[in-house]
């Protein structure tokens, strides 16, 4: 079946009479418990809270940015997303967790995606060339910017999945293989095909928080390395974009 042009599409995404628009460079917020504390912090801050669908919104007029979040799965970061440019976004930073299938990538190491293969149901409806990727530029300056902070970021190609109870090992070891597959999440490749449609600059931080490679699952979301390292890039993310942005 070929792609249905705009026209035929019945509901777009638009900025509604009451909504603010917002600055050009945003996060997006994966976990709730990462997007209630970017929450918190810039609003004791002076922060402005909006309202945002079934997620949450910030403005930070001063330094012109927002914070968007929680966004978990692929249908509900579409959504964030698609909403966010429409009121404006031009660059957006997904900041989240995937679970680990090389044996090079550990607990709490940091993955800044160079591409992405889809397992999840939302991209297929956007129409996309392939591989998806993120932006280029705006990975490599994530990259050097995590380098500022002495922190060492792994590329690779992430496959996202709707259904993370049905993670089959003998599919995610072909994904390795086959297809240079480093890790997993959730919402990535979506975004980028979100992102590649509406023509906006979109790249993401991922932290390893377990590990999908061998005979059994390794679960790492109470480790120290994870959740300092987690910790470590949130708090460096919502004080300073100025040094990753285009």
């Amino acid at each position: 079946m070929d792609y249905p042009s705009d026209d035929h599409i019945l509901i777009h995404p638009r900025r509604g009479r009451a909504e603010q628009t917002l600055p050009a460079r945003g996060l997006l917020l994966v976990n709730p418990v990462d997007a209630a504390f970017g929450h918190q912090r810039w609003r004791e801050e002076g922060g402005e809270e909006r309202v945002f669908f079934n997620s949450g919104l910030t403005v930070d007029a001063r330094r012109r940015r927002f914070l968007a979040g929680p966004a978990i799965g692929a249908p509900m970061a579409a959504i964030a997303l698609e909403k966010a440019i429409v009121l404006g976004a031009e660059e957006i930073v997904l900041f989240g967790w995937c679970g680990g299938l090389s044996t090079e990538l550990a607990i709490g190491d940091v993955l800044v995606p160079s591409s992405a293969l889809a397992g999840e149901g939302t991209s297929a409806h956007y129409p996309h060339t392939l591989p998806l990727a993120p932006s280029s530029p705006l990975c490599e300056r994530l990259g050097s910017w995590l380098g500022s902070h002495g922190l060492q970021a792994r590329t690779g190609k992430v496959w996202s999945t709707d259904a993370i109870f049905r993670e089959d090992r003998r599919l995610l070891g072909d994904l390795h293989r086959r297809e240079g597959v480093v890790a997993v999440d959730m919402e990535f490749s979506a975004l980028c095909a979100v992102a590649a449609f509406r023509r906006v600059r979109f790249a993401a931080i991922l932290v390893v928080s377990d590990h999908l490679s061998g005979p059994s699952w390794r679960p790492g979301f109470t480790s120290r390395d994870f959740l300092g390292r987690k910790s470590q890039i949130l708090e460096l993310l919502l004080q300073d974009n100025d040094n990753w942005s285009c």
